[in-house]
């Protein structure tokens, strides 16, 4: 059907340059007409290639909804212009916005997954079965641009066997979503407390300098999604991804919770002054994000509850990462400290960066709490 809708829109395009008295069009189409034929049948082809067109058109449309119309960025002749689709067929000598390709994208989905950890994961294998994803955990789709520019960050500590399930399931995920994505894993280095807040300021300090990310997600390593629907991409508002875990029964432990994998804009991290600095061991960073974003206006948005399922890979507490005692006080306080503690008080040493072929490892020394 695209080859048939190709040939009459083509045919289409020469007609209607003839009627405009373009001469170079008439060598192609004329021949078919005859030479003893006017205008008026060049007319009467012309109605009705409209009419065949249009009809395919709609029935191209009427499968699937993404259709309709959507933008898209067509790089043609090494000219890049904007163009509006309504329907059309799509030509392999052009690229598209992956949202033109949400269609052919979506068929490769699999929608429910499921997440095990029982076999040990070699990081070898997994980037041989990953052949498309560059060294430091790098991907951009082939056949269309990503809509996103996404950096995922991922606070860590002492997660070796974490951090590989999390690259045995995700990258495969994040190729099929078609994201242009890295992902970033901000090692804190020393015996302090650890600091997730802190860390995620840091991976988004730092993705910045590598590429032009206008998005961010900010990802626990031990938190799997089990349904590759739950696209991690941000939203008109900030987006909370990890809505059904099996730690709280795959439902939301309350609806502040804020907490495990979420998605900020570049424009949303900032306006909220990026997450606090001063949240030492476990607990109470996430409200006081979810707050900053309550402060600032911004609402909370979510999949629903059976697309927003994950996993969690079970582990006793994190030496060093005991709870907070402090950490109700500081959320209490939020609205005062947001615009004193955040991104415009980030301090922080890079200690070393590593480029593996499926993440980038950053290696920072974050200070003490009393320093």
């Amino acid at each position: 059907m695209s080859m048939l809708l190709c040939a009459i829109q083509r045919a289409w395009g020469f007609l209607q340059q003839m009627q405009r008295g373009d001469s170079s069009s008439e060598t192609h189409v004329r021949p078919l007409l005859g030479a003893e034929h006017g205008s008026k049948s060049c007319r009467q082809l012309l109605c009705l290639l409209s009419f065949c067109s249009r009809l395919f058109v709609r029935a191209r449309a009427a499968g699937s909804k993404y259709c309709k119309r959507a933008s898209m960025d067509v790089k043609r002749e090494g000219i890049h212009k904007k163009a509006v689709v309504s329907g059309a067929a799509f030509s392999p000598g052009l690229t598209y916005s992956c949202k033109v390709r949400e269609p052919a994208w979506q068929a490769k989905r699999i929608g429910a997954l499921r997440v095990e950890f029982s076999q040990p994961v070699n990081l070898e294998e997994v980037a041989r079965i990953n052949p498309e994803v560059k060294a430091g955990g790098r991907f951009a789709p082939k056949d269309c641009i990503a809509l996103q520019k996404v950096a995922i960050i991922i606070p860590f500590r002492n997660r070796e066997e974490h951090l590989k399930y999390w690259l045995y399931y995700l990258h495969p995920i994040l190729q099929r979503q078609q994201l242009d994505y890295g992902v970033y894993v901000i090692n804190q280095d020393g015996e302090e407390e650890f600091n997730r807040a802190k860390l995620l300021n840091i991976g988004f300090a730092e993705a910045l300098k590598e590429y032009d990310y206008d998005c961010f997600v900010f990802s626990d390593v031990d938190l799997i999604p089990m349904d590759d629907r739950n696209t991690y991409k941000c939203y008109s508002q900030p987006r909370h991804l990890s809505v059904s875990m099996d730690k709280f029964g795959f439902r939301l432990p309350y609806n502040q919770y804020f907490g495990g994998v979420s998605a900020l804009s570049k424009e949303q991290f900032t306006k909220i002054n990026g997450f606090p600095n001063n949240y030492w061991g476990w607990g109470g960073e996430d409200d006081d994000i979810y707050n900053r974003l309550v402060f600032k206006g911004m609402g909370i948005s979510r999949p629903d509850a059976v697309i927003g399922k994950c996993r969690m890979i079970r582990h006793s507490r994190d030496r060093k990462n005991e709870p907070n005692p402090e950490r109700f006080d500081r959320i209490a306080h939020t609205r005062e400290t947001m615009s004193s503690d955040g991104l415009n008080t980030l301090s922080y040493k890079v200690l070393r960066t590593d480029k593996y072929p499926l993440y980038t490892k950053i290696t920072v020394d974050i200070g003490s709490p009393n320093s």
